[in-house]
């Protein structure tokens, strides 16, 4: 598939555009009913964690943000925003991590963000984005990122979505470039779709990322997941300590144990 590099959106809020061909979520087989996140799942997750280098030196982290905005996504858009939000908070007194969103809607429309250090407009830059209905464009994601690391070095890539509509087989090729490239890809799944899991898990597998799956129920300990893969990109394990005994979460208490020894 042919890979093009998402645009920077206005600075005011993204133009609706509007997916006339576009499946209707209606049609989709219904989904079995969501089951919670076993400790099993968080366990290994936070055991892949540990594969992520922490920026060292003067270098600032940089973590590229990505969201699945279409329109099966939308029940549930407000919860995964406001615990996306609160992601970055907590790197607000960490600092050290800039962070790009790149999110993908509609008929073929994928935007990439301005590098941003600043929580609160990322925080601004994410309200303003909606549903549409659309396919997904993973590759699309993948390839950007691969761009980015030809211009920096890009310390890891985080990706939030329900499904994947695409040839498993391309996506992990592109998997397997940023592997060779150092950057782990970390996939949190809302739902329970077995396609999207098992496509996740692999590109998991391949870049040395990880896979968690979530809903309502686990909103919690997805915040909990998501700070600490953000706050460890800025800081590494100091700050990560700093953040557990701040907070208390028991995914950042999990994520330290499994670090190994504090010299790290």
């Amino acid at each position: 598939m042919t890979s093009r590099k998402p645009t920077a959106p206005p600075t005011t809020s993204p133009a609706t555009t509007r997916a006339e061909s576009t499946p209707s979520p209606a049609g989709k087989p219904a989904q079995p009913p969501a089951r919670t996140t076993s400790d099993a799942e968080v366990a290994a997750f936070i055991a892949k964690m540990k594969t992520l280098a922490p920026a060292k030196g003067d270098a600032r982290g940089r973590l590229i943000f990505a969201m699945d905005a279409t329109m099966s996504r939308a029940p549930t858009w407000d919860m995964a925003l406001k615990l996306q939000g609160d992601m970055f908070s907590a790197v607000k007194e960490v600092g050290g991590l800039d962070v790009q969103l790149v999110y993908f809607r509609g008929m073929g429309e994928c935007r990439a963000s301005k590098w941003v250090s600043d929580p609160a407009a990322l925080a601004r830059l994410m309200t303003g984005v909606s549903c549409h209905g659309g396919l997904t464009q993973i590759g699309k994601v993948l390839a950007h990122a691969l761009d980015e690391c030809t211009k920096r070095k890009v310390n890891a890539l985080v990706y939030v979505g329900d499904c994947m509509e695409e040839q498993v087989d391309r996506l992990c090729a592109r998997a397997g470039e940023l592997a060779l490239l150092g950057v782990p890809v970390f996939l949190f799944q809302e739902g329970d779709d077995s396609k999207a899991q098992s496509a996740f898990r692999e590109i998991a597998r391949l870049t040395k990322g990880a896979y968690c799956r979530f809903d309502r129920g686990s909103a919690q300990q997805l915040r909990e997941l998501l700070t600490a893969v953000a706050v460890y990109a800025a800081g590494g394990r100091k700050a990560l300590a700093a953040l557990s005994a701040e907070r208390h979460g028991a995914g950042v208490r999990l994520l330290l144990e499994q670090l190994g020894p504090a010299g790290r």
